[in-house]
């Protein structure tokens, strides 16, 4: 199969293509003809040497797909209502940038009605990632605040359409006044510029004081402290990145007076049980409105596999709003 690999740690230019023998899907496993590979910030941090890969995982960067099943464990297909020819979107440990990938069957979720493959192979890696943070450990509930950092990237997209989908107030930041407005445009209550506002203060007079019940934040670093002063008493803040970076200074004081969760996660090694949680929890509360349109993707660009390393350097970048993905 062709496929694209990172022939060595570095710029954007170490993807390379290649030939890799086709994968055989094992006990709990389907084979996927792969239409459709999203392109994620860990791909980037995995090509950098930031990101390792997991024991037993491929190689090969890509931690979403969409296309078609053409083989797998027939048991575990008919168990979860799949055959082969169903098209579907899966979230992978790696190995997503390639003609062919394997997953596990409880990783997998049908293409939503109508939907393409370029628009389902944008949604695995986002809608696991924000499910399970901003619902299930930050508990975001109807009628609470959600403040969303970054919310034009893929994670940010999603956040805000899940979080007012179920009822919460979102607020979100962005860098510019053109993302400020694609932030207002995909739903969100209020955007905040962060380069020109203080994001501390403009949540508290948004919230009338109050503050923000869950901030899902993928900065870290000196974001932390102003992040405790704008959270709600029992507020709840989820770290799933650090490009601000990985050490910050707490007062522990206000944890304990104001009664604050600080907490995050990582997706990637999670086992598939875990995962497999997540799917069910989606299929049965987001896939309806995916499938109403309620809820819509936003893919900025598309590249040919051959493109990988052109696809990296604008997420890099950070110029773009939504999902950058490879078509096969």
């Amino acid at each position: 199969m062709q496929a694209i690999e990172i022939a060595e740690h570095g710029a954007p230019e170490v993807l390379r293509a290649c030939q890799r023998p086709d994968p055989v899907a094992g006990a709990g496993d389907v084979l996927i003809r792969v239409r459709a590979s999203g392109v994620n910030r860990p791909d980037v941090l995995q090509r950098k040497g930031h990101y390792p890969v997991p024991p037993g995982a491929s190689d090969l960067p890509g931690l979403e797909v969409a296309g078609e099943i053409v083989g797998g464990d027939p048991q575990a297909m008919a168990e979860a209502g799949f055959r082969p020819g169903d098209r579907v979107c899966a979230l992978v440990q790696g190995g997503g940038y390639a003609e062919l990938c394997v997953a596990p069957v409880a990783q997998c979720l049908p293409v939503p009605e109508g939907w393409t493959d370029v628009e389902a192979a944008g949604l695995p890696e986002t809608f696991f990632t924000v499910w399970s943070n901003v619902f299930q450990r930050g508990r975001l509930a109807a009628g609470e605040t959600l403040l969303v950092q970054g919310g034009t990237s893929g994670i940010g997209v999603t956040a805000i359409q899940l979080g007012k989908a179920f009822g919460a107030t979102v607020l979100a930041t962005a860098g510019s006044d053109e993302k400020v407005a694609a932030c207002l445009k995909l739903g969100a209550d209020h955007a905040i510029n962060y380069r020109s506002q203080d994001f501390a203060a403009e949540t508290k007079r948004l919230t009338q004081g109050r503050g923000a019940d869950v901030i899902l934040d993928m900065v870290a670093g000196d974001y932390l402290p102003r992040e405790i002063d704008c959270l709600a008493d029992d507020g709840r803040l989820v770290i799933i990145a650090l490009q601000g970076g990985s050490k910050a200074e707490l007062d522990l004081s206000a944890l304990m007076r104001r009664r604050l969760t600080v907490t995050g996660s990582t997706l990637r090694p999670r086992p598939v049980a875990f995962k497999a949680v997540i799917a069910r929890e989606l299929r049965e509360r987001v896939w309806p409105l995916l499938a109403e349109r309620r809820i819509t993707p936003v893919v900025f660009r598309t590249f040919a596999p051959a493109q990988a390393a052109e696809a990296h350097a604008l997420m890099e970048s950070n110029q773009h709003i939504g999902k950058l993905m490879l078509v096969w």
